[in-house]
């Protein structure tokens, strides 16, 4: 009958742990979701607003975000200096942010390149929400110390 002994205890541990696992999930998808959404881009150098981003999350459970709007300048606006197959692509449904990671521990997106249609340049990212707003961190090296920032207001 000694094989039988402590199966309550098992039990009881893989519920709380199980618990533990829902509870951890649940605070970095509503840590996420302060990064995740359509925000409005502004212009760090004029304040203006040019076009509205949607951020998620890939199938790849990486975090992408493309132009979902543009709000200044005609519609079909290209993006002429763009390298590769994005160029002459349309700003609208244009993907700027690629391939970044979620670190929950401080809560932002890291790694991955975004895009500056307006140079066709690709920068090393890093956003994160600050004060009700996002902020997004582009920079020539990998430690963003060389760089710029935007703040970005939800949509």
């Amino acid at each position: 009958m000694r094989p039988f002994f402590g199966i309550k205890q098992r039990i009881m541990k893989r519920n709380i742990l199980f618990l533990l696992l829902i509870i951890s999930s649940l605070s970095v998808s509503a840590d996420i979701r302060q990064i995740t959404g359509n925000w409005k881009t502004v212009d760090d150098k004029t304040g203006d607003s040019f076009s509205v981003v949607t951020i998620y999350r890939g199938t790849d459970g990486l975090f992408y975000g493309k132009v979902s709007k543009m709000l200044v300048g005609p519609a079909d606006l290209k993006c002429d200096k763009c390298p590769g197959e994005d160029h002459n692509a349309p700003l609208e449904g244009l993907v700027i942010i690629r391939g970044m990671k979620y670190d929950a521990k401080n809560n932002q997106l890291v790694g991955g390149k975004v895009l500056d249609p307006e140079s066709g340049n690709f920068y090393y990212g890093k956003i994160y929400p600050k004060d009700g707003k996002l902020v997004l961190r582009g920079s020539v090296d990998r430690l963003g110390v060389l760089g710029r920032n935007q703040t970005w207001i939800r949509e």
